[in-house]
């Protein structure tokens, strides 16, 4: 990552200071050491999967005027949305440079289209949410492409930088789009439990009226009288805590909550059947047991 530029070394080094769990490069790893081994090309395309998901971060927040980033203050806070954005573009190009000089072009393939589906799935999910208009299958088509098209491609990629065997990389990547569709709706779940500090659920996707799993499941078993009043809520009250609270309440109450965590364990058991066509080994053990850690993590 080392610059001529001191400020692009600057930020560079704030970035990887914060890093996070790096959950996706532990998934290329682990899909290369089943699949036959790690070797270079594996470690070039866990480089390129944090890389180009940094990047795509540091333009989330940019996008969702956020101001922070796991605890700490996001890119754009510090150094404001011009500057946050040639990071990202940086970080993206970095990535791009680290595949080519290496001939990595399948691993490039791989991770590019996901990036494609994940800016899909983003705008996707902006068209619906300014229309309220969003059905169950939809919400499973965004959240496919904007969170599990990644996750599919590190467990593509592990698998083909140890073999080049594309039948094994595409059953890993269907094992990863298992693992990212569950690793979502529990990401989404989280908006319904409560907060550590204030005890009461953050409804952060409500007032960015976001249609995740529960929501959805509400308004499918509501008459039209409650539909238009739970979507007039959304639309018009999203920054009401009082009235935000109260259709958590009604998300809870009508087994909205149940039914995503139902469905949370459906994809997760789906992953695992596919995991489990693999040979038996240390590494496909430690596998499943980050999917588990996906569905069972707190944060």
């Amino acid at each position: 990552m080392k610059s001529s530029v001191p400020l692009l070394d600057r930020i560079t080094r704030y970035i990887v200071k914060r890093k996070g769990k790096q959950m996706r490069p532990l998934f290329v790893f682990l899909a290369a050491e089943i699949s036959g081994g790690v070797n270079d090309s594996t470690y070039r395309g866990a480089s390129l999967v944090e890389l180009l998901h940094t990047a795509t971060l540091v333009h989330d927040d940019v996008v969702d005027d956020s101001n922070e980033r796991r605890g700490f203050f996001s890119i754009n806070a510090l150094w404001k949305n011009k500057i946050s954005v040639l990071i990202g573009d940086y970080l993206l190009s970095r990535g791009l440079l680290l595949s080519l000089d290496n001939n990595d072009f399948e691993l490039l393939k791989i991770v590019s289209n996901a990036v494609k589906e994940m800016s899909e799935g983003e705008l996707l999910q902006i068209e619906k949410a300014r229309r309220l208009d969003i059905e169950e299958d939809i919400y499973y088509e965004i959240i496919r492409k904007k969170t599990a098209s990644l996750i599919a491609s590190c467990c593509a990629c592990g698998a083909f930088s140890a073999g080049n065997d594309p039948e094994v990389s595409n059953r890993m990547k269907e094992f990863g789009e298992k693992v990212g569709m569950a690793f979502q709706i529990k990401d989404d779940l989280f908006d319904y439990q409560k907060a550590n500090k204030t005890g009461k659920p953050s409804g952060l996707d409500i007032r960015d009226k976001k249609m995740t799993l529960p929501l959805i499941f509400l308004i499918n078993n509501s008459s039209s009288s409650e539909k238009r009043k739970i979507k007039n809520i959304i639309k018009n009250h999203n920054t009401d805590p009082n009235k935000v609270s109260g259709l958590i309440r009604e998300v809870t109450e009508s087994g909205g909550i149940d039914y995503a965590r139902k469905k949370m364990i459906e994809y997760r058991d789906q992953a695992i059947e596919i995991l489990n066509t693999f040979p038996d080994s240390p590494a496909r053990r430690s596998m499943a047991e980050l999917v588990v850690f996906t569905t069972d993590r707190e944060k």
